[in-house]
């Protein structure tokens, strides 16, 4: 049985049908890898810049510290501005509606508002740690997506860490949805 092949001009290679397949990430460092799902390594590991490569054990170690410490950071950095924000409240106002009670009675319902003036130091503070927030956040997810085991238990285990050591005090509703920073 006779069987006819054709070969394809490498040219024309698609890399989604490879399930090994190279990234250029530009800066000449077209030879690393970019993968796709998890692993545990720690040579040619990039790092959120392409200068900022893993080759050693120790630099996977010291990468880790330093992640699990930024993870650290942005949980307590959290509670820092939902502190200082509690502080910095002004114009406290009540309001009193009513609402339906038990037998057709009326009952005054009485709400607390509070607000903050937009031209003021603690807005502004708010407004620049706010900025600092969102990217570590995104320097914190960019770190997770390098699909790198060591570096995704950092981020988790700094993150669980900043929590229970900054979140124990506090009390107020948790949206248990809530997971994208």
């Amino acid at each position: 049985m006779a069987h006819n092949t054709t070969t394809v001009p490498s040219h024309h290679h698609h890399p989604t049908t490879s399930a090994s397949h190279s990234h250029s990430h530009g800066g000449g460092m077209g030879d690393m890898m970019m993968h796709m799902t998890f692993y545990f390594g720690f040579k040619n590991v990039e790092l959120l810049f392409s200068g900022l490569v893993i080759n050693t054990a120790g630099e996977m170690a010291g990468a880790f510290v330093a992640v699990f410490l930024l993870a650290m950071f942005y949980e307590g950095l959290k509670i820092a501005r939902e502190s200082l924000l509690r502080k910095s409240q002004v114009s406290i106002r009540y309001n009193s509606m009513p609402v339906p009670g038990p037998n057709g009675t009326i009952l005054m319902e009485t709400h607390k508002t509070v607000g903050q003036q937009m031209l003021s130091f603690p807005h502004l503070l708010q407004t620049v740690l706010h900025i600092i927030q969102v990217v570590i956040s995104y320097f914190l997810m960019l770190i997770f997506m390098t699909y790198n085991g060591y570096l995704c238990i950092a981020v988790a285990a700094g993150a669980g860490t900043g929590y229970f050591l900054f979140s124990w005090k506090k009390a107020v509703v948790v949206d248990i949805t809530e997971h994208c920073h």
